[in-house]
């Protein structure tokens, strides 16, 4: 066995173990982004790539004929293509191109793989790129040539993204040196014979964008985090106006000649609310669905001490065997009661209903007040308490969704779902 067979059996061994410990990476994270996917997608199938010629190699050091050789290099030819071609599909995908510039590269990356792949089939009955003589590959005086579309697109995302506004620094960096790696590495390969130099290249290559993006994915979720953590203190902040203060306290206070026993009983369920919203503030887990359910019910005492029979609540239980982030439940019950059911003269009637759905759990939040357009909560964030905060909070907490149902005069409904 020759240093070169050994050289080339060592890489494609480590490539393998390398990209099969990517790939499970990725695949034990949960809620992948479409340009996940197509990393994914483009791992499995250089692992598949290396796997091949592996098997090539050590087939090759006993069994060798010119139909095979021919055969295994034209896989090989298409499979370098291919592997060109979804690394495209990943950067595409990975921050979206201007349209036009996105137009323009893809029709030129299909057209180029179509011409070359088909360049390559004809070279089994032209020879143009390479040959068999007993049993020994030759390359042709035009090998050089089969690599065009490799280059020509290495190039052509080397120069998009270092010119890119979308990519910062290091995400230039971590694509320029995936594009020039492979682009010299074939050039030098063509140079020392026998050695997969290209090969070598990419798992270089690949271990640098790898490293260079799960850095780049743990700023973004560090972002995401305290974008979370900003959101909830604005809830929070939202749930403690002081003139919701003043007025609970002064409804407590006209309870103690009145009633000083209910008045303690509201005194304490004032004290409840505030602990509870404050503590949600550094709370970063997910809560027990009934505690938050609690925290409503304290908040709808209160609201029924100073409005009376104007609020009537029917509370439609049928599980609470889930968890859901604090303060994200509770701030639609206010919404629909002060900007719902309030708004009406007779007050009205909420509905608080919980159920499990195949994989999932729902909460809905259904009032008669006087509703208003489902759009307006698109257009203004700080309309009724933050709905989309809550929402961007449960989207990334717990890959849950808010839907909102309402029309004027009609009423509304809230439903969020929580997935399992």
């Amino acid at each position: 066995m020759n240093s070169a067979v050994v050289f080339n059996i060592t890489i494609c061994i480590i490539g393998v173990l390398l990209l099969t410990i990517h790939i499970v990476n990725i695949l034990l994270k949960n809620g992948n982004r479409k340009d996940e996917k197509n990393l994914l997608v483009f791992f499995v199938f250089t692992a598949l790539h290396f796997a091949i010629y592996l098997v090539f190699t050590l087939i090759k050091m006993n069994y060798s004929s010119n139909t095979y050789i021919i055969a295994s290099y034209t896989i090989f030819y298409i499979m370098n293509n291919l592997e060109v071609f979804l690394l495209y599909r990943y950067f595409k995908s990975y921050k979206e191109l201007p349209l036009k510039t996105e137009k323009i590269l893809t029709r030129l990356n299909i057209s180029l793989f179509a011409i070359f792949v088909l360049l390559d089939i004809v070279n089994i009955f032209t020879c143009i790129f390479f040959t068999s003589v007993d049993g020994v590959y030759v390359r042709s005086q035009t090998m050089m040539l089969s690599q065009g579309y490799q280059f020509i697109m290495l190039v052509a995302i080397f120069i998009v993204s270092l010119l890119s506004k979308k990519l910062n620094t290091r995400e230039k960096v971590t694509f320029s040196i995936y594009c020039v790696l492979p682009f010299v590495a074939i050039i030098i390969q063509n140079i020392f014979k026998c050695y997969a130099i290209a090969y070598a290249s990419i798992i270089i290559a690949i271990e640098i964008l790898f490293a260079f993006l799960s850095i780049e994915n743990n700023l973004e979720l560090t972002k995401q985090e305290e974008k979370i953590k900003d959101a909830q203190t604005k809830i929070m902040l939202s749930q403690i106006k002081p003139h919701f203060v003043y007025n609970s306290l002064s409804s407590i206070s006209t309870l103690i000649e009145i009633d000083p026993h209910k008045a303690q009983s509201a005194l304490d369920d004032f004290t409840e609310y505030l602990r509870r919203n404050l503590s949600s503030l550094t709370e970063t887990r997910l809560i027990p669905f009934e505690d938050e359910l609690k925290h409503i019910k304290t908040y709808i005492s209160l609201e029924k001490m100073r409005f009376g029979n104007k609020i009537n609540v029917i509370y439609d239980i049928q599980t609470k065997d889930f968890s859901v982030p604090p303060l994200s439940i509770q701030p639609v019950v206010e919404n629909a009661i002060k900007h719902g059911i309030l708004k009406k003269i007779n007050g009205g009637t909420l509905i608080i209903k919980t159920r499990k759905k195949n994989f999932s759990y729902i909460v809905e939040v259904i009032d008669d007040g006087v509703g208003f357009f489902s759009e307006s909560v698109k257009d203004d964030e700080n309309k009724h308490f933050g709905l989309n905060n809550i929402k961007y909070r449960i989207e990334k907490i717990c890959n849950g969704q808010i839907l909102v149902d309402s029309e004027p005069k009609r009423g509304t409904r809230v439903t969020i779902i929580f997935y399992n």
